[in-house]
């Protein structure tokens, strides 16, 4: 079904309105800031299979956003959140060589050494415990790794 919110609709009007929609439905408007709250609402309430509309006088659509349930799926590449994880953790590393801190991974740990003091045994006075949340695992503690 399509639905169409004037420019005067209300918040609590708009936040009914979407809950009331069905996966398929599309519900438009000609007003930038009201389009914003639309999407704020869906996000807010999870509102999966709609799509959102931005009109311009002659109802030539100007912006749409549809929202969609995560895959359940596994995929066999990183998901656009991942890589920009991945991306933030390569400059958080970039962070640590123009800091002078070392890391030095373990079987199953990792820790930091300030640069001027690792010897390369990995081994100082110095080193930190890094709380890696369980995702740091050395290569020593897999098992059945492929080799190249």
């Amino acid at each position: 079904m399509e639905i169409y919110l004037p420019t005067e609709t209300r918040v609590q009007d708009v936040t009914e309105r979407m809950r009331a929609c069905e996966s398929g439905d599309i519900v438009s408007c000609s007003d930038e800031a009201l389009f914003e709250v639309i999407k704020a609402v869906m996000v807010r309430e999870k509102l999966t299979g709609l799509t959102i509309q931005l009109l311009d006088s002659d109802e030539y659509v100007l912006r749409t956003v549809t929202s969609k349930r995560r895959s359940e799926k596994q995929q066999d590449r990183f998901t656009d959140r991942q890589e920009a994880v991945i991306r933030a953790l390569e400059k958080v590393l970039a962070h640590c060589e123009k800091e002078g801190i070392q890391l030095v991974g373990f079987s199953d740990e990792l820790v930091a050494i300030p640069a001027h003091m690792d010897d390369g045994s990995g081994f100082s006075a110095a080193a930190v415990d890094i709380d890696t949340s369980g995702i740091y695992r050395g290569a020593d503690s897999r098992q059945g790794i492929p080799k190249i």
